[in-house]
């Protein structure tokens, strides 16, 4: 799949942002110049392998390629699985050939993207493991490293899960503290579809109890979260609704809570877990 098909697939970003996030890696890890390189004769060539050291699912290897490309356009990146697949240990997952300098001086920069967006997908499949035969759409949400967002969040989509809100433009979500501000659910959303003005973006409310669910229902937003609820009260709000409002359940949401949220029938369940203290996937480059 070429990098332009696989962001319009998985993502809501294009190829330049991508690029910059690598400039900016680049600039960060190589400053002036790699003086250990340096080392190495400048007509050396390299062929090396990049090997799962644990089971799971691989992410970022269409970074990988854009890395290894910013660095020498005559860098040749082969993947041998494909972004978003299961993994064994000791699997090999691309060959990289070329010039043995820009392959060793982009190998940090490759392996870091390669190991967070794999720890990710593999933390977001093992959610949706846990999901498994119920309705209910994994998502993540904005805890995530700051610049970094875009890759992040395309980790979710290749382990399966779904993106909430990319930020604050796309998606209102009134909030306890914007209720307050605004005196009640129903002010917050009228005075959010004013400022909207016919706009297409859409709006979700949180509630925190099912006497805020039963006051918002009427207000046709288009999602509810339903924060730090009980599961008895998931269940009961579930009821409530009907399917009139897609529900999203949020807070306290772990791997070992994940399952018995996702059979009280709720539609989505969001988890910063997924991004915000994710444990990186161990991948090595070894050369032949």
């Amino acid at each position: 799949m070429s990098l332009q098909k696989s962001l319009r697939s998985t993502t809501f970003f294009d190829e330049n942002d991508l690029l910059d996030i690598i400039k900016r890696a680049f600039a960060e890890d190589i400053g002036s110049g790699d003086v250990t390189s340096a080392l190495i004769p400048a007509d050396q060539t390299l062929v090396a392998h990049f090997v799962a050291k644990d089971e799971g699912v691989v992410a970022g290897l269409a970074v990988a390629r854009e890395v290894f490309g910013v660095m020498d356009y005559n860098i040749r990146f082969t993947p041998l699985v494909a972004d978003g697949a299961r993994v064994k240990n000791r699997d090999r997952l691309a060959t990289v050939t070329g010039n043995a300098r820009a392959i060793l001086t982009a190998e940090r920069t490759a392996l870091n993207f390669m190991q967070r967006m794999s720890g990710i997908a593999t933390k977001t499949r093992r959610f949706m493991d846990e999901a498994a035969g119920t309705k209910a759409v994994i998502l993540d949400t904005r805890k995530t490293v700051p610049g970094l967002r875009i890759i992040d969040k395309w980790a979710v989509r290749l382990g399966g899960g779904a993106n909430h809100r990319m930020g604050l433009y796309d998606m209102v979500l009134i909030k306890d503290n914007h209720i307050a501000a605004a005196g009640s659910p129903t002010a917050a959303v009228e005075q959010a579809r004013t400022f909207l003005a016919g706009r297409d973006i859409p709006i979700e409310v949180e509630v925190t109890n099912l006497d805020e669910l039963r006051e918002t229902l009427p207000l046709n937003v288009d999602r509810i979260m339903l924060d730090n609820m009980s599961l008895d009260a998931m269940r009961e709000a579930v009821n409530i609704t009907a399917g009139r409002t897609p529900l999203e359940a949020s807070g306290n949401v772990r791997l070992d809570t994940v399952a018995a949220i996702a059979a009280t029938g709720v539609d989505f369940i969001s988890s910063g877990a997924l991004t915000h203290s994710v444990m990186a996937f161990d991948i090595s480059l070894e050369a032949e």
